[in-house]
C-alpha cells in the first residue's frame, strides 16, 4: 500500500498510510468554516467572553468541521497547545496558536481568510487547520478502541500510528497529560445551553430513589461534561453515580459496571438507567443515562455537551437496567 510521510504535531515524522490522507482530503474538500461561523452551530456553543472575539468565529467554524470536535475543544485545545500565543513556537519547531509542525502544515494548511496564503502563523488559518487536521484524524484513527475525542487529541499529540500501534492513547506521560488537560479546560469554555434547552417533562410514576435520583440530575441541566468527573460537574456515569447517592443507593463508578449491577428490564419506567454500547454486550457499555419516561432520559453525553433531557433511542442503544 502506497505511504506518503508526514511531520505530526508532536515533532515525530512517520509514514502513514493513505486513508489519512484521503481522510484529510475529503475534510478539507468542504464548505469553508466561515459558512457556519456565524452562530455556535451544533458542535457545542461557546461561554461568553471565554476566546478573544478577534477569533471567536474562527473557533466556531473550527469547532463545527465535523462531529468528532466543538468550540469548546477546539478553545481548549489552542489554549494547552500555546497559550492562546499566536507568536508561539516549541523546542521542536511547531509555530502559531495551534502549534503545527512545518511538515504537517505543508499537507494541511488552509487560507481560510483567503487572502492568498495559508500560513500557521495566521490565526485564522491555524485554527481553521486545526479543526479539518482534528477532524481527519478522527477518521483515520475510528478503528481504534476508546472514546474518539481522546483518540484524536492524542494523535495530535503523540502521532496517528502511536495510537494505533497502542490502541489507543499512548503511555506517554506528557500525551495523557495533555488529553486530561484539554478535558479539563473544555469546561471553562463551555456554555450551558438556552433555557427552552433545558427543559423537558416531569417525570411521572417516579417516586422514592427513582424520583430523588431524577431530581439530583435535573437540577443539573445545564452544566458542562467533566470527563472522569464525579462532582461537582460529572461525565455520564459519574452523573447517574451521584445522582443514585443522593437516594441513598451506592452504584459502581463506570456505566459498564452499573450495567452489570443493574437488574435488566424490558419495561423502562422513571428512574431506570438506559445503556448504550456498540458491542450490545453485558457489562461493555459505553454511555448511561436515567429514563425520565415519554422516551426521554436525562444524561451527560460527551465532552463538549452538558446535562439534558433527550431520546434515548439511541442507534446503539442496548438496554435497560433497574436500580433496587
Amino acid at each position: 500500500m502506497k505511504r506518503a510521510a508526514l511531520t505530526l504535531a508532536a515533532g515525530v515524522s512517520i509514514a502513514v498510510l493513505s486513508p489519512f490522507a484521503v481522510a484529510l482530503a475529503g475534510v478539507a474538500a468542504q464548505p469553508p468554516l466561515d459558512a457556519v461561523a456565524a452562530t455556535d452551530g451544533a458542535g457545542g456553543r461557546l461561554a461568553p467572553g471565554s476566546v478573544p472575539a478577534q477569533w471567536r468565529a474562527a473557533v466556531l467554524g473550527a469547532g463545527n468541521a465535523c462531529p468528532a470536535v466543538s468550540p469548546p475543544l477546539i478553545a481548549a485545545q489552542i489554549e494547552q497547545e500555546s497559550g492562546w500565543n499566536p507568536t508561539a513556537v516549541s523546542p521542536a519547531g511547531a509555530v502559531g496558536l495551534s502549534q503545527f509542525m512545518p511538515g504537517t502544515w505543508a499537507g494541511t494548511g488552509v487560507d481560510a481568510n483567503h487572502d492568498g496564503a495559508a500560513l500557521p502563523t495566521d490565526p485564522i488559518d491555524s485554527i481553521a487547520t486545526q479543526g479539518h487536521y482534528d477532524c481527519a484524524l478522527a477518521a483515520d484513527l475510528a478503528g481504534v478502541p476508546g472514546d474518539r475525542q481522546d483518540t484524536m487529541l492524542a494523535g495530535y499529540n503523540a502521532g496517528r500510528a502511536a495510537v494505533i500501534r497502542y490502541g489507543g492513547i499512548p503511555p506517554y506521560a506528557q500525551t495523557q497529560a495533555c488529553v486530561r488537560s484539554i478535558r479539563t479546560l473544555m469546561v471553562r469554555y463551555a456554555a450551558p445551553p438556552p433555557p427552552a434547552a433545558t427543559g423537558g417533562p416531569a417525570a411521572p410514576g417516579a417516586a422514592g430513589a427513582a424520583g430523588a435520583a431524577i431530581a439530583f440530575a435535573s437540577v443539573r441541566l445545564g452544566q458542562p461534561y467533566l470527563w472522569g468527573g464525579t462532582g461537582p460537574l460529572y461525565d455520564c456515569s459519574g452523573l447517574v453515580q451521584a445522582a443514585y447517592a443522593a437516594a441513598g443507593i451506592a452504584l459502581p463508578r463506570t456505566s459498564e459496571a452499573q450495567q452489570v449491577t443493574a437488574a435488566p428490564v424490558t419495561d423502562p419506567r422513571p428512574g431506570d438507567l438506559v445503556f448504550m454500547g456498540p458491542s450490545g454486550q453485558l457489562g461493555t457499555a459505553t454511555h448511561v443515562g436515567i429514563v425520565i419516561g415519554g422516551g426521554l432520559m436525562v444524561d451527560d453525553p460527551h465532552p463538549g455537551a452538558v446535562v439534558r433531557i433527550e431520546p434515548y433511542n439511541w442507534p446503539d442503544l442496548t438496554g435497560f437496567g433497574r436500580i433496587t
